[in-house]
């Protein structure tokens, strides 16, 4: 079954404004990265449609939709799932959302690597002791020590983010 354009057409041309970038929800469009949430949050008007079952009319994507966006290489029934994704990544980056601003610039993705190890408190649990780096106090030591795990992890994990950040340098 594939969505009518007649009543999409009607719900986005009642909330557009001139400002307003539409994207369609579909597995057929660029694929959705941190960068594109960053890009996102500075949009002063996004329109997010949700796709479903077998998509929407070709006329909807041609006409009204300014792209068409993906949130990976896999199928979902609708796409209501994949905009609350969208729109939870692109909130967090707002002014005030989070409570510490400078929070996201450290997330995984946001650097290009994925996070480092987080601890808390006690410094000892069941025998595993959180780094002696991180009770140092020592904050020069403690970045480099959070830079140097997180090249660890993302080259163990995920080396093709470590392939990608070199081919954009």
């Amino acid at each position: 079954m594939v969505m009518k354009c007649e009543p999409i057409f009607a719900a986005v041309e009642q909330l557009r404004t001139p400002a307003a970038r539409v994207v369609l929800l579909s597995a057929g469009g660029r694929v959705f990265t941190q960068r594109t949430a960053e890009e996102f949050a500075r949009v002063e008007h996004l329109i997010l449609l949700c796709g479903h079952y077998e998509g929407v009319d070709q006329r909807v994507i041609d006409h009204l939709v300014d792209e068409e966006l993906s949130i990976g290489d896999y199928v979902l029934t609708n796409g209501a799932i994949a905009a609350a994704v969208v729109v939870d990544a692109v909130v967090r980056l707002l002014p005030g959302v989070l409570g510490d601003e400078n929070s996201a610039l450290e997330d995984s993705h946001t650097t290009g690597l994925l996070e480092f190890p987080q601890y808390t408190r006690p410094v000892e649990f069941r025998g595993w002791r959180v780094p002696d780096v991180l009770i140092s106090g020592h904050h020069g030591e403690i970045a480099k020590w959070r830079r140097a795990q997180a090249m660890a992890k993302t080259e163990r994990v995920r080396p093709d983010l470590l392939s990608r950040q070199s081919q954009e340098q």
